[in-house]
Parts: C-alpha cells; sequence; structure tokens
C-alpha cells in the first residue's frame, strides 16, 4: 500500500464516528522502516498551515482496521 492509498481514505473515530480528518504525513521509524504514526491535517482558519502545532499526529497502534473506503481509529 502507497501512502497516496491511505490519504485516499477517510479517517473515522470508532468512539463518536466522527471524521477525523485526512492525511497529511507519515511518521516513519528509521531502523525499521515501519510506520509509527499519522499526521492528520489540522482543523482551523485560514493560516492553519503555518502552524504545526494544529496538525494530530495518530500512533499506529491506534489504528484498528484498514477498511478499501475508511481507516478506523481509537481516539479517547
Amino acid at each position: 500500500m502507497r501512502l497516496s492509498d491511505l490519504q485516499n481514505k477517510n479517517l473515522v473515530n470508532i468512539n463518536d464516528g466522527r471524521n477525523i480528518g485526512n492525511i497529511i504525513d507519515v511518521k516513519v521509524e528509521e531502523q525499521t522502516g515501519n510506520i509509527k504514526s499519522l499526521i492528520i491535517e489540522g482543523k482551523g482558519g485560514m493560516f492553519t498551515f503555518l502552524n504545526k502545532d494544529s496538525e494530530l499526529e495518530i500512533s499506529w497502534s491506534d489504528i484498528k482496521k484498514i477498511g478499501e473506503d475508511v481507516i478506523l481509529v481509537n481516539l479517547k
């Protein structure tokens, strides 16, 4: 699976059914090459792209299922 395949899927929180946002990047473990986390586009105003603090990082361990159209995530 490619990053672009992940970016085309909706992220949904399994606890409340909310759409979380769009994947804009991933963090990779340098030694193993495994994905550590997904970086999600921050929600907010017009200048959100200037503020990296508005991004959400979701640990790979919080991902419960990757489906054809949706990625289910367990966010508390």
